[in-house]
């Protein structure tokens, strides 16, 4: 039955207006974002066709591609960039910081911070943070962005923006998409030449070991250097 046909109290958009969003499930938020379903599906049963193909995981949800979306009977190209706009927003809202003092103070506040912004992440990503002497934060800088297994640091640029922004503290972090928790020889060589230039230069390491800081999927980790 076309939604237009339901009772008032149970369409998407007027049982919102009526109770709020809480209110509504993941399928019923969905099908507002893409207005209609088929012939024959609603929309609301077509969301909750794509979302049981998900094990119901938004986050599922979020990393399928254009054409996985528009596989489905109803979903258009408009509509699954639609969806894909809105598991986006949702990202970056999580990733968004309240005005605070941030001080990294150990691998886990590390990964907390880095978490919203890789756990979804298909590829690897080299992100630097810069502290202060007490452990708060400056700012965070991608250094690269890479394939699926491995993605490249240079050395020389840690160190020039470590220098620019006055840092005597750093840490790295990068995601395995692979979901592996273990440092490569690669992970360890970085490591091992970015601490030796960093006791030259006089800026300490956020820590002298290596640390595996498992992220809220099995799919992903963070990673500090």
């Amino acid at each position: 039955m076309s939604i237009t046909k339901w009772s008032e109290e149970d369409r998407p958009r007027e049982k919102m207006m009526a109770r709020g969003a809480a209110a509504l499930s993941k399928a019923e938020l969905l099908a507002i974002l893409i207005g209609s379903g088929s012939n024959g599906e609603s929309a609301v049963d077509l969301m909750r066709r794509v979302l049981g193909d998900c094990n119901d995981s938004l986050k599922r949800l979020s990393r399928m591609k254009t054409e996985e979306l528009t596989s489905y009977k109803g979903l258009g190209p408009a509509k699954a960039v639609t969806i894909m706009a809105a598991c986006e927003l949702g990202r970056r809202r999580e990733s968004e910081r309240e005005e605070q003092i941030w001080r990294m103070t150990d691998t886990s506040s590390i990964a907390d911070y880095f978490r919203p912004l890789l756990q979804d992440t298909p590829h690897e990503e080299c992100h630097l943070m810069l502290l202060k002497q007490d452990y708060s934060l400056i700012e965070t800088y991608m250094l690269s962005r890479g394939g699926i297994t491995e993605s490249a640091v240079d050395v020389r640029l840690v160190l020039q923006r470590a220098l620019l922004k006055g840092a005597p503290v750093i840490a790295l972090c990068h995601n395995h998409p692979s979901g592996s928790l273990k440092p490569s020889k690669a992970d360890q060589q970085i490591t091992k030449r970015l601490s030796q230039a960093c006791e030259i230069m006089n800026i300490r390491p956020s820590s002298s070991q290596t640390a595996d800081i498992s992220a809220s999927t099995n799919r992903d980790c963070c990673e500090e250097n």
